[in-house]
């Protein structure tokens, strides 16, 4: 079971300025949809300036031909503020969803560069809830939150310089207590910033369960542990749904205070105003013109407070996403990678020493595999020998020593076609919820019918697809599990072989079948790939009898040390 990452710190503010580098290519369109943004918020500002005309110069004046022309002037306004607010909000969400797939592909592409380490250690629940639920919410905000956030404080701006040249007095009281309001909602904000981070973590922490209960049912079926595993659940949504109530609790406080400070500073405008008008020191159109600025004021002040808390709530999930992003590469590749040709001579392992952060794997290793030829290697477990098999396709590099291949440094070489040239088989393939063909196929659109029905002969799946109704185009269910374990394996050898690459590396590739089929499967292999290098990982005495050269890897207490012995 797989440790638990220890929680993000809550992330400033300028987290949000790392977005600059898949903003930057659409910061041109941005800036056009800002300013009909600004177009939007002059023609909405203007409409309760139409209201106090039509008050003051055409209701008490009882002028019927400047009511018409009035009226008309606030469906013009109102009219086209609709289309260009409907302009803006169109444009803004194409562009901010282009954007966030920008975003998503640069974190696949990293996530592709990250080693098998990395995903041995990380929850794949924790993992999944960061690839699918935050970038959800950086998706909501930017896509609609951000654009709100502008618009708001646009017209916040607009309605303070409008309220302010009707009477700056009437002002004064009526936003006298907004940093009240204000004051109170950042108090419950931070508050609800920190329960939203607690319940991202304990999300996490029930997707990371049930994904641990749902791959791990046969083994939870054998122990007999459903109970248990159904207690665990319990506990742990128990802690989900108190974070949840609390957080809910101060959601309310954190709208209902400063919406009630809010209320008794509308209350306060309404009486000052009145008593100017009672007075005859303000028009009646003048002060319906200001309660609509002081009410549309107040509602952008509401608005961005409540933005605010999304914004805080996207800065969590932000922080989670650029904490993956953050996380460096064990393998890098070369500033000026050389490309790798045809394999044609060896493979040698010099002085190489790895470790996994334990006790080393690997010491002092040095060995050579010859091209063209079939090499086995054999050893106990934890001798080291898949670790052999990742270093050879750079999952991982050595922490001392080299491997080259003709003479050139893995490290020097490029990935792209250090994989294409060398490929490795694990012992535990993964299948894809797929057809056999497109399991075969995959990442290979090209391939014939032909090529993949020869890819499996080879790995010596003819008896699997003469038995099965829809031969190669029967599905494997999900990771493979509709098939037996030896039947995945010869599928991925089918998926291997289809790639002809240089030098074909299987980890136990027969752990899972009989000794007849065992033999077809080495023959096949030999058959499709006459002049590549093969590299059998194996316990099997009997297949690394077929091998031109056995490499023995043997590991005493404390330290590993190789033996190399040469057959035929």
């Amino acid at each position: 079971m797989s440790v638990p990452p220890p929680a993000p710190k809550i992330a400033p503010w300028t987290t949000y300025g790392r977005l600059w580098p898949w903003l930057k290519p659409y910061a041109p369109r941005l800036m056009l949809v800002l300013l009909a943004s600004l177009i939007a918020t002059g023609l909405t500002l203007a409409q309760p300036l139409i209201s106090k005309l039509m008050i003051d110069e055409a209701l008490i004046k009882r002028d019927w031909d400047m009511l018409l022309k009035i009226a008309a002037l606030m469906v013009g306004a109102t009219v086209g503020g609709f289309a260009v607010n409907a302009l803006v909000s169109y444009r803004y969400v194409a562009i901010s969803a282009a954007m966030l797939f920008d975003m998503r592909v640069a974190l696949l592409r990293h996530l592709q560069t990250l080693s098998p380490r990395f995903y041995g250690s990380f929850r794949l629940g924790d993992l999944m809830s960061r690839l699918n639920s935050d970038v959800s919410d950086v998706q909501r905000v930017v896509g609609d939150t951000l654009l709100s956030v502008v618009s708001n404080v646009l017209f916040f701006v607009g309605s303070v310089a409008m309220m302010l040249w009707l009477d700056w007095k009437l002002f004064l009281v009526g936003t006298v207590l907004v940093p009240a309001a204000v004051a109170s909602f950042l108090h419950f904000q931070r508050r609800m910033t920190d329960l939203s981070r607690q319940m991202r973590e304990s999300g996490a922490d029930i997707g990371s369960l049930l994904v641990d209960t749902i791959v791990g049912m046969r083994t939870v079926n054998t122990l007999g542990a459903e109970a248990h595993e159904a207690e665990r659940f319990r506990a742990a949504n128990g802690g989900f749904i108190a974070t949840m109530l609390r957080m809910q609790t101060v959601s309310f406080m954190t709208g209902a205070l400063p919406g009630t400070i809010v209320t008794a500073s509308s209350a306060a405008v309404m009486i000052y105003g009145g008593k100017q008008i009672i007075d005859g020191t303000m028009t009646i159109g003048a002060l319906v013109a200001f309660i609509t600025y002081h009410g549309r004021l107040l509602g952008p002040v509401q608005a961005l407070m409540g933005l605010t808390a999304g914004l805080a709530t996207a800065r969590v999930a932000l922080a989670r996403i650029f904490e993956l992003f953050d996380t460096a590469p064990e393998v890098v590749e070369a500033s000026a990678p050389k490309a790798l040709p045809a394999v044609k001579r060896e493979i040698r392992l010099e002085n190489v020493s790895m470790d996994h952060g334990r006790e080393p794997v690997l010491r002092n290793v040095d060995i050579v595999i010859p091209a063209s030829m079939m090499t086995a290697i054999l050893g106990p477990s934890g001798a080291g020998k898949s670790t052999l098999a990742d270093l050879l396709v750079r999952f991982h590099d050595p922490v001392a020593g080299s491997i080259t291949i003709d003479g050139t440094d893995l490290r020097a070489v490029s990935l792209a076609d250090l994989r294409a040239r060398v490929l490795l088989v694990d012992q535990s393939p993964f299948l894809f919820n797929a057809t056999i063909a497109q399991n075969i196929a995959f990442a290979r659109p090209d391939a014939t019918p032909s090529e993949i029905e020869a890819a499996a002969s080879a790995a010596g799946l003819d008896t699997l697809t003469a038995r099965l109704p829809d031969g190669l185009a029967t599905r494997t269910g999900e990771r493979g599990l509709s098939l037996s374990a030896g039947e995945r394996h010869r599928i991925a050898i089918a998926r291997a072989l289809l790639r002809k690459p240089d030098v074909l590396i299987l980890d136990e590739p027969t752990a899972a079948l009989d000794e007849a089929t065992e033999m077809v499967v080495a023959r096949g292999l030999r058959r499709a790939l006459p002049r590549a290098t093969l590299i059998v990982i194996t316990h099997k005495p009997a297949l690394a009898e077929m091998a031109d050269h056995v490499i023995r890897l043997d590991h005493g207490q404390a330290t590993i040390a190789p033996q190399v012995s040469v057959h035929g």
